[in-house]
């Protein structure tokens, strides 16, 4: 099946299977996380829409451990950017009519939360088609090396993702029922 066909099966599957009590624990990821020594200072998430997963709770525990919180834009070029957010700060809708930051302090995350439409046990992901987080992940490699996390509900796990060269794999990717790694 192609990932254009596989995304509308998938986001059609997430709208009807919505539930506002599958939550992901963040006192569990933060545990996975110093278990499995991943330390960052900064952390970039996402302002969850379209039936996403929601991150914010993860998001909000973070802060109180002093983590730095960031938030994506998307800029000129199909270029997307991480900046400084935090929960009282306010938002602006973009063109997709996603909730972005104000702010103007650009932050290269030591580990990035990625939204998805579906995921395999491989660690690929099938995201939205843009390829912004592709085109990111790309760009902060001669940066400096980042944590890439995809978030995601269970249900939303394909047998076999179709990748191609520009598809960037993730280092996890965390579900109400599981840590894949």
């Amino acid at each position: 099946m192609s990932k254009s066909k596989l995304r509308i099966k998938i986001l059609k599957l997430r709208k009807n299977k919505l539930n506002n009590k599958v939550k992901l624990d963040p006192e569990r990821i933060f545990f996975f996380f110093k278990q499995n020594k991943i330390h960052f200072k900064s952390i970039g998430g996402y302002y969850p829409c379209n039936y996403e997963i929601d991150d914010l709770e993860i998001l909000n525990f973070l802060r109180k451990k002093r983590v730095n919180i960031s938030l994506p834009i998307i800029g000129k070029n199909n270029q997307m950017n991480f900046f400084e957010w935090s929960k009282n700060d306010p938002l602006k809708i973009n063109k997709y009519g996603i909730a972005e930051p104000t702010s103007l302090k650009k932050v290269y995350p030591d580990l990035i939360l990625v939204p998805l439409v579906a995921y395999d046990t491989n660690l690929n992901r099938l995201g939205y088609g843009g390829g912004y987080y592709d085109r990111y992940l790309e760009k902060i490699k001669y940066i400096k090396k980042i944590f890439k996390i995809g978030l995601a509900y269970s249900y939303q796990e394909l047998k076999k993702i179709p990748i191609n060269v520009y598809d960037k794999k993730l280092d996890f990717i965390i579900t109400e029922k599981e840590i894949i790694k």
